[in-house]
């Protein structure tokens, strides 16, 4: 009895040692990071060689060792691998999840080299779905990171499967454009797989253009490059590219053996695949995996009958339970104070977030308050320097002295923009910009500005193109001002950084559910492009590609942030395509609804408004309240150049006894005044004339206050500064209606 007690003591050494050295071996990290290669190695090679199936399960093996030894790189780059294979086999929905865990897991560690591949992935299985912009998106984030990274092969691969998309979309100029630079980059590179692929997607896009010659130069080419380097898959797609080629160049005979070439050779390689995935190889490998559980299981029965001491073995077990029961309990209990550490730093964190939020909070309204106050102070003698120096330039003054005039002119309307972008993206951040839909048409809007802009263009020697789907409508119902705001800056954006070259508007439908449209618009220019570095700031404000580009081209710097921001308002989306000196692309997608019903009636207005009355201005009484003197002098200028006269009071008080005792048709009313404000004596006013237009002649923040303006009373408001042409027309447009309703 002793003797074998003595024996199992020393096989139980002898297998802890085992033990013990196997356990230190295995977690090895550079075995076992070998054994992952290893086995991505062998998969890759089970792909190229059609046998799926053990592609497959080798990808299985290498992510649970991956995934044991808390491998984050080795397991985004075999959930990668296990999408491309799911792709082959064409399981599109397990490739999209296995893909979708490979990204995440690479953004998280920073992988950009394998997560561009991932990226690559994801728009063949894109493509293979037919969503083509999907697809193009997912595109364009690889090559932006195989571009970060230097990877040429790669980024050639993804020109290529690009060019597919662009082909799909019937824009052949674009993917021959992407041909041609997977071909350069594969010639310098010497990537004969890419280029021979390239040459033979050149020759079917070249047969599209109906350039047969260059199509077929390109696709034999292409052909005897992928036969000399045995490309099976490129070849057969060369053989039936040549066939289309002759066919479309009425050289019928060629076409016909090209073809009868591409159908022998499809049969071919389907047949491969089809025999890598049969189910008589499948039962195969089941079969042998039984054997060795067999195997294993005879094994085990020949120890366990080998143990004849079954008291020694009662205690062995105890004592295994026992130290298992300890190691639970110790790391339940260093679980339980790590779990209560970790809430009470959450706690205080907590706390940190609230205080720092309210902090926030406070700052944001009290820079809201002080753009406020500034920007009313800032107006008010802007009123004065705008209103001058028109009146001056329409003086016949100086020679010498015009160019002083339309340079302080030019300083005014400046300084009037700038605080109107701060307005804005104060507004923005502020969440005061409401949506106002209305009814009108698409097409039109942006004719409109792009002639408006067009002068500036020529200036610059751009000529201008604008490209509308033909199958998309004209009429939609959204917040065209808006809309108007966000091209007109980005319009206005590649004027500025093109000189003699072209921009491209585009507009095309990407998807649509009843009478909501999905549209993406692309502004495109062959400017000075941005660099990488600064194309992740460029919708922050104050941000521009560098001083000395501000300096040179000029602006605030704000445009692009007041576009982002409306473009969040809209529910849409925006991002930027750049390479410097070679242009700049801008794409918004924004959600618009279709209605003809309404577009109609909104048509039927506007004729209702341009059918008005002639005005007999001799007979027009017009009263401006106004207290500062140099506003009084500039506004009875203007109205004297409309041929229009007016009386003038400095205070609300007189104002209110004047439109009592007196019959007035417009009234300017400016809102801060000594004694009671323009609100106060609008409201005394409303409360004998109901009927009497008044317009609120104010430099306050119009939106911040619209609500106060129109429960005192007003009809419209005139924001100062103003621009006299939206003066004028204010005024006209309220007399015209007053004409009307007593005709």
């Amino acid at each position: 009895m002793s003797q074998i007690k003595q024996y199992i003591f020393i096989v139980l050494i002898l297998l802890s040692i085992s033990s013990f050295s196997q356990n230190t071996i295995e977690k090895d990290p550079e075995i076992i990071q070998n054994n992952i290669n290893y086995r991505i190695e062998q998969a890759q090679k089970s792909i190229e060689n059609f046998n799926y199936f053990e592609a497959q399960k080798t990808l299985d093996e290498a992510l649970e060792l991956a995934q044991n030894s808390n491998n984050k790189k080795s397991i985004g780059i075999i959930q990668c691998k296990k999408g491309r294979l799911h792709l082959i086999i064409e399981d599109v929905d397990t490739a999209i999840k296995e893909l979708t865990a490979a990204i995440a897991m690479q953004r998280i560690i920073n992988d950009n080299k394998n997560l561009g591949r991932s990226y690559k992935t994801f728009g063949d299985v894109y493509m293979a779905k037919n969503n083509i912009y999907q697809a193009l998106d997912q595109y364009r984030a690889a090559k932006s990171k195989f571009q970060e990274e230097n990877l040429d092969a790669e980024l050639a691969e993804t020109l290529l499967a690009e060019s597919n998309a662009y082909i799909e979309l019937k824009n052949y100029r674009k993917a021959r454009e992407l041909i041609e630079q997977a071909v350069a980059l594969s010639r310098k590179e010497g990537l004969t797989n890419t280029l021979s692929s390239a040459l033979v997607k050149h020759g079917k896009v070249y047969n599209i253009l109906k350039d047969y010659q260059k199509a077929l130069d390109f696709a034999d080419e292409g052909l005897k490059l992928a036969q000399a380097n045995n490309y099976k898959s490129i070849e057969n797609t060369g053989l039936l590219i040549l066939s289309k080629i002759h066919e479309s160049n009425t050289n019928y005979e060629l076409a016909n053996n090209y073809l009868k070439a591409h159908v022998k050779l499809s049969d071919s390689l389907r047949g491969v695949k089809r025999a890598s995935l049969s189910p008589e190889k499948r039962a195969a490998l089941l079969n042998n995996d039984l054997v060795e559980s067999n195997k294993k299981q005879q094994a085990e029965l020949e120890v366990a009958n080998s143990k004849n001491d079954l008291s020694t073995l009662i205690s062995i077990l105890s004592v295994a339970l026992i130290t298992i029961l300890s190691l639970l309990t110790l790391s339940l209990y260093k679980n339980n104070n790590i779990r209560l550490k970790t809430n009470n730093m959450l706690h205080k964190k907590n706390n940190e977030l609230i205080v720092a939020k309210e902090k926030a909070e406070l700052a944001s309204k009290t820079k809201a308050n002080f753009l406020s106050t500034v920007t009313h102070e800032l107006r008010t003698p802007l009123y004065a320097v705008t209103g001058l120096s028109n009146m001056l330039l329409d003086e016949n003054p100086k020679p010498e002295q015009i160019q002083h005039l339309k340079s302080l002119k030019f300083s005014g309307d400046y300084l009037l923009t700038f605080i109107n972008d701060i307005l804005q993206i104060n507004k923005i951040e502020a969440n005061k910009v409401e949506i106002e839909s209305e009814p009108f048409n698409l097409k039109k809007k942006i004719n409109n500005i792009i002639l408006a802009l067009n002068n500036s263009a020529l200036d610059n020697d751009i000529t201008v193109h604008f490209e509308y789907d033909k199958d998309l409508p004209e009429n939609f119902i959204a917040d065209q001002l808006k809309i108007s705001q966000i091209l007109i800056n980005l319009l206005g954006n590649s004027i500025k950084f093109t000189k003699e070259g072209d921009i491209w508007i585009r507009v095309y439908k990407i998807g649509q559910k009843n009478d909501m449209y999905q549209l993406r618009f692309e502004v495109e220019d062959n400017g000075i492009g941005i660099t990488k570095e600064k194309q992740d700031n460029m919708f922050e404000s104050f941000s521009q590609g560098s001083i000395q580009i501000n300096r040179k081209y000029g602006g605030t710097g704000l445009g692009l942030s007041i576009v982002k921001g409306l473009i969040d308002i809209l529910k849409g989306k925006i991002y930027l395509q750049s390479e410097l000196g070679k242009g700049t692309t801008f794409f918004f997608e924004i959600p618009l609804e279709y209605n003809e019903a309404k577009e109609k009636a909104a048509k039927k207005q506007i004729l209702k408004v341009e059918t008005k009355p002639k005005i007999d201005l001799s007979t027009v009484k017009i009263l401006v309240v106004e207290d500062n003197k140099i506003n009084q002098m500039i506004t009875k200028k203007i109205l004297n150049k409309m041929d229009l006269a007016c009386e003038i009071v400095d205070n609300g008080e007189d104002a209110v006894k004047k439109i009592k005792n007196n019959k007035y048709d417009i009234i300017l009313m400016d809102i801060h005044m000594p004694g009671i404000s323009g609100i106060e004596a609008t409201k005394i006013v409303r409360s004998f004339d109901k009927e009497l237009t008044i317009f609120a002649l104010t430099a306050v923040t119009i939106e911040d206050k619209m609500q106060e303006f129109e429960d005192a009373g007003f009809t419209d408001i005139i924001p100062k500064p103003f621009k006299q042409e939206e003066f004028e027309k204010k005024l006209f447009n309220a007399l015209s209606e007053k004409k009307s309703k007593t005709a």
